[in-house]
């Protein structure tokens, strides 16, 4: 599916409800974040850590929730079954093999804690994790969930209880058949 294909599948204003407001899209680079003490996600480079699975037909969109540190984000992406079975594999098991590892964004070192929850069953492949990512003295936790559906890849990932909210909604429009 194109990247113009996926936008429809992803949730909406009208589908979460009018305590929601969509984040504009931030077009920075993090050509300054690295991982450190994780070879696996190392070996991978920086895509995982910059938010980018690297396929080349995507949509994403971004909400806060009226708390202020409420946020949901959704990213659908599409390929070959092949190649999103295998990159998507590659990189959650990457996650999975270091329960700690840091991110360096500048000079600033960012300690990750990775810990594994039980996902939705639904789909071919599903990947769950928290994380909890401490800068400064302050942590603070997102859970994400990855689905895999034949060549449709669903990550949310955000605040754990608006995750946990709204996960069926967005698997079930995400992963909807073609047509």
């Amino acid at each position: 599916m194109t990247s113009a294909e996926l936008g429809p599948r992803l949730l909406d204003l009208i589908d979460l409800g009018s305590d929601y407001r969509v984040k504009p899209e931030t077009t920075s680079k993090h050509d300054d974040m690295a991982v450190v003490g994780c070879p696996a996600l190392e070996k991978l480079g920086s895509g995982p850590a910059d938010g980018s699975l690297g396929f080349p037909n995507q949509a994403k969109v971004s909400f806060t929730y009226t708390s202020k540190d409420s946020d949901l984000s959704e990213e659908v992406y599409s390929d070959t079954e092949e190649k999103i079975s295998s990159r998507s594999r590659e990189i959650f098991i990457a996650m999975e093999s270091c329960p700690k590892y840091q991110m360096v964004s500048g000079s600033t070192p960012i300690d990750v804690t990775v810990q594994k929850v039980t996902t939705p069953q639904s789909g071919d492949e599903q990947w769950g994790h928290v994380l909890t990512l401490t800068a400064g003295g302050r942590p603070s936790v997102m859970k994400q969930i990855a689905v895999r559906s034949g060549n449709v890849l669903i990550v949310l990932s955000g605040s754990p209880a608006l995750v946990d909210a709204h996960v069926d909604k967005a698997m079930a429009k995400a992963l909807k058949p073609a047509g």
